[in-house]
């Protein structure tokens, strides 16, 4: 299965509490972002891994570069206004089968991730399948609503009612790039305002419970992915 990893972000809230690495290059359990979410795709059988990151970001480029996979890697250089134009920009990479989509600064259980695609692998007639956590700490949220087979009903910002909260990691159907053009059309600049238009269009999706997923935006979120790698080291 092929892998899409976004990793275009700016880390504005990292730089403003004194992190000078560029996001993707932060270090959790004495490993750069990009290659954890690198060595997990490896690890659960990814065919390629097609990455995009910003134009500023010459360090990660340089290290994705000298990178030696036994697969194909692609990298795109490209700023973005956002998560949804970063996944637009991967469509010639990933637009002829189904894929798996990952934000490289969600932190997660290997575990966890590990079972995620081998449920995707046996349910592909979603047109979606959703990580979501109950573990909440996101300023902003995209918390979900669904029903009791966990098919997912609605979006929403902030908590709501809502038990669960998106965790970065998704399965994609090529179908989602069918809307691209009416969701560039329709001025939509948000990953998560796509979802909604999807959910419009009919589009089936599922939401896949994880027990955590850490979003790297704070210092403090350093500490806590540091620990839950290291523990899940421990625990093996």
């Amino acid at each position: 299965m092929k892998f899409g990893i976004i990793a275009a972000g700016t880390g504005e809230r990292l730089k403003e509490e004194g992190i000078t690495a560029p996001k993707p290059m932060v270090e959790i359990a004495g490993k750069p972002l990009i290659r954890i979410i690198i060595d997990e795709a490896l690890r659960n059988g990814a065919s390629s891994i097609s990455i995009i990151i910003n134009e500023e970001s010459k360090e990660v480029e340089k290290y994705l570069n000298n990178l030696k996979l036994n697969i194909p890697l692609n990298i795109v250089v490209k700023s973005t206004p956002s998560s949804m134009h970063s996944l637009f920009a991967l469509k010639k990479f990933l637009a002829d089968e189904s894929f798996i989509l990952a934000t490289t600064d969600s932190v997660f259980l290997p575990d966890e991730f590990r079972r995620f695609i081998k449920f995707v692998k046996i349910n592909k007639a979603y047109d979606g399948i959703l990580s979501v956590t109950d573990y909440v700490e996101d300023e902003m949220p995209l918390s979900v609503s669904v029903d009791r087979s966990m098919i997912i009903r609605s979006f929403d910002d902030g908590i709501n009612n809502n038990k669960y909260v998106t965790g970065g990691l998704y399965y994609f159907s090529p179908d989602i790039f069918k809307e691209m053009d009416l969701a560039l059309d329709s001025g939509i600049n948000r990953l998560r305002n796509f979802l909604r238009l999807l959910l419009f269009r009919g589009y089936l999706f599922r939401a896949y419970p994880f027990s955590i997923i850490i979003d790297v935006d704070h210092k403090t979120d350093i500490q806590k992915a540091n620990s839950l790698l290291t523990e899940a080291k421990l625990n093996l």
